[in-house]
């Protein structure tokens, strides 16, 4: 007993741990806690006083299937629904403190050990305004004091779990008392057992209960002779609505059900048979007439093994608006047989349920239905159709659903552009276009759930779409694009996708407005990249910056523009723009080079440069220019020292020009004020032309406005815009970069071309040269 007691002193201790750790701590208000326990099969025998003291604002509490000895004292002021069934206290007596649950809706009491109710047992409950009771644990009642249910006088739906046999009297009690409740609504379950025999009428107090109006019977045992005599008390009863779920039929009588008609209008709206096992290896005999059922409105036989349409039966229903065919064996002949007329079927009819067949031919289905010019709603969920040719649908059909059958990516081109909402889930789709979705204007609901569509097509443009499902599909990202297609979308579910944590998904955690989502955050998980695999989209989190590109160009564009800038001034701080200059002249000089290479391997000249300077520079030209080149191997012909003695000026300047690779002109203030430099560029520049382009070389030593220069060298000044030229630097630094380019110039003309022995018999033209000039 003491380690009993410890088990049971130690799941409490756990169950009130559990409470304080299921408090919302971010409800502002106190009705917005929502604060839920489920402790089942805990092996719970007591609960120790004060249990719940800590947590006044419970609101469901589950705590079936224990062994609890009576019923709990409970003071849950906030306490809407509590379950209390399938324990093991001996009796239905209510502690006082249930008078306080003035919020409580759903009490579910039952016992297997609780076989009497007493009349006292629910005195406490007679204040509460108490929507659903559930009553029992299967059992058969021994004993029930007339008076106890009627102590709750608010009271609208009773469950009774708890079977009567023999003692009819016990349950024609419980029926008046359940008058005395106003309940409206009834539901008998195993309330006959297999081997009891229904005698006298105990449905008889039905016909004086007048707020009773719907009435479910549910796992139970049915004879024909006691039907009889059940539906005459419905006849005369104000029941509405009639449900029989799960049950067994046996005929007892020889010649089946038998009906005759009562003198008096019933006022069934709905009848529904959900699962009938038959007793016997043949159809049930029912001999009644329909007619009298003009208010018949619902109509469902599920899971009944049907494989005929009793057409002739239903053709009489004027009223019928929806039939429920689903959970049987019918096919297009058991639906459509030929014993059966159809020009007066179904007059009103608008919804069809025939999921769970056997139909498979979706054209003549289409064909069939035209005949019930009344029908609006189909479902062939289900099924084993195929798509067999051509559809003609009503347009009068707006719904149909063809769940759960094997159709594939053409099932839209059978489909009627009439239909405003489309089942197609689990289909074999694996592709969606706006191509397909165009045939549907008018489309508000559109279920496309369990297939294996990748992507939703960005072109959508479906204005009247309400409702989208795409959920469980292989859909990694739903772009923008693809929804703003979609103004008019009220609810997607999308979840269960294997989506991708990237920025595909960013707009959809960030900016999507999630009432949309019915399944957010809970069916939404990452399954790319492997580090995030199973995490939830809505924990999900990256920077704008990183995903959205405009935002990205937008920020760099001002950090290159201020890169840019310091570079530029840096650039030109460390005179970048007189380096690049002398870079592109070494360019031009070796690209130049490679092109006159087969033109100078047929020439040869004395020199590798005519140096033409006016006398003031001449203390620039013997101390730097003179003394570097040929201290590097290069022979240069310099006016003062190589003209010939005794020969006109003239002469030695064409001799010097002709004989040279290059010419070298020293440019500066003095250079354009001499008479003979003028000469010496005029011959050179007749050289360029006829022999050797590109032979003239400027070195500037100081600047010279192009403006500034006289008229006789106006085509100096058109040189000097066309052709690249060299400026002498002052910094040390920068005259090894001016050397380099100068000597780049003049290496072309290697030893085999320059040879000074040549320019002697090169002498012997100058003359004829001097004859044309």
């Amino acid at each position: 007993m003491s380690t009993q007691r410890a088990r049971v002193s130690l799941v409490t201790r756990t169950i009130a741990v559990v409470l304080l750790l299921n408090v919302d701590c971010t409800a502002e208000k106190e009705e917005d806690f929502e604060i839920k326990l489920c402790a089942t099969h805990c092996g719970l025998r007591e609960l120790s006083p004060g249990m719940f003291d800590n947590t006044p604002l419970l609101k469901v509490l589950n705590m079936s299937s224990n062994e609890l000895s009576f019923i709990p004292d409970l003071s849950l002021k906030q306490l809407k629904i509590l379950d209390l069934s399938n324990n093991l206290y001996t009796s239905y007596r209510i502690p006082s403190s249930f008078g306080y649950l003035t919020h409580l809706g759903t009490l579910s009491l039952g016992s297997i050990a609780a076989a009497s109710v007493d009349y006292d047992d629910f005195e406490p409950l007679t204040n509460v305004s108490l929507h659903h009771l559930i009553l029992g644990a299967g059992t058969q009642w021994r004993k029930y004091e007339s008076g106890s249910l009627a102590k709750i006088k608010l009271l609208q739906k009773i469950s009774l779990h708890a079977s009567f046999c023999e003692n009819f009297t016990m349950f024609e009690n419980f029926l008046i008392d359940l008058n005395k409740t106003q309940a409206k609504s009834l539901r008998f379950i195993s309330l006959f057992p297999d081997n009891c025999s229904v005698s006298g009428d105990p449905f008889k107090h039905l016909r004086t209960m007048p707020f009773i109006k719907n009435l479910t019977v549910e796992n139970t045992w049915i004879n024909s002779s006691f039907m009889e005599v059940f539906l005459k008390n419905v006849w005369l009863s104000p029941l509405y609505d009639i449900s029989f779920v799960n049950i067994t039929y046996n005929e007892d009588t020889p010649d089946g059900f038998q009906f005759h008609t009562i003198n008096h209008t019933i006022n069934l709206n709905s009848i529904t048979f959900n699962g009938v096992n038959h007793y016997q290896y043949r159809y049930p005999t029912i001999n009644m007439s329909f007619k009298a059922f003009s208010k018949l409105t619902d109509l469902k036989f599920s899971g009944t093994g049907m494989n005929i349409l009793p057409c002739g039966v239903i053709s009489t229903l004027p009223s019928l608006k929806t039939l429920d065919l689903s959970d049987n064996l019918l096919s297009e002949s058991g639906f459509w047989w030929a014993h059966c007329p159809y020009s007066s079927a179904f007059p009103k009819l608008q919804h069809l349920y025939l999921s769970k067949n056997r139909f498979s031919s979706l054209s003549l289905i289409s064909l069939k239905m035209k005949e019930i010019r009344t029908l609006v709603s189909l479902d062939l969920s289900f099924n084993s159709l195929v798509l067999d040719g051509d559809c003609s649908w009503s347009h009068q059909l707006i719904e149909l659903s063809l769940g759960s059958n094997n159709l594939g990516n053409d099932v839209f081109k059978y489909l009627s552009s009439a239909f405003e909402r489309i089942n197609l889930s689990k289909t074999g789709i694996t592709a969606v276009t706006q191509e397909d979705l165009s045939r549907f204007p008018r489309l508000t609901y559109l279920k496309l759930s369990s297939n294996s569509i990748q992507v939703l097509p960005e072109d959508l443009n479906m204005p009247s779409l309400i409702n989208l499902f795409v959920d469980q599909n292989a859909i990694t990202s739903i772009s923008r694009e693809a929804l703003a297609g979609l103004p008019g979308l009220k609810t997607l579910n999308a979840g269960r996708n294997p989506f991708f944590c990237s920025c595909e998904s960013y707009w959809l955690v960030t900016e999507f407005n999630k009432s949309l989502l019915m399944d957010w955050p809970l069916d939404y998980a990452c399954s790319s990249p492997p580090s995030l695999a199973g995490r939830s989209l809505s924990e999900y989190k990256t920077s704008r910056l990183s995903c959205e590109a405009w935002l990205q160009a937008a920020l760099a564009l001002p950090v290159v523009i201020v890169v840019a800038a310091v570079v530029s001034l840096v650039f030109y701080k460390c005179d970048g723009i007189w380096y690049s200059k002398m870079l592109w002249v070494w360019i031009r000089m070796k690209r130049r080079g490679k092109q006159r290479c087969n033109k100078l391997n047929n020439l040869t000249f004395g020199y590798h440069a005519f140096i033409s300077y006016s006398h003031q520079d001449s203390g620039w030209v013997d101390s730097q220019l003179v003394p570097s080149l040929e201290g590097s191997g290069f022979s240069l012909c310099v006016h003062e020292r190589d003209f010939v003695p005794g020969e006109w000026i003239i002469d030695n300047i064409i001799n010097c020009v002709e004989s040279s690779y290059k010419t070298l002109f020293i440019l500066s203030k003095h250079f354009v004020q001499s008479e003979w430099c003028n000469y010496e560029l005029f011959f050179a520049q007749h050289r360029a032309i006829s022999v050797q382009q590109d032979s003239l070389v400027f070195i500037l030593l100081e600047p010279i406005p192009t403006d500034s220069l006289p008229k006789k060298f106006l085509k100096l000044r058109s040189l000097l815009r066309q052709q690249t030229y060299l400026e002498w630097p002052r910094d040390e630094r920068k005259q090894q970069f001016f050397w380099a380019n100068l000597k780049s110039m003049l290496h072309v003309a290697d030893k085999s071309v320059v040879m000074k022995e040549v320019a002697e018999a090169i002498s012997d033209t100058v003359h004829l040269l001097t004859d044309q000039v």
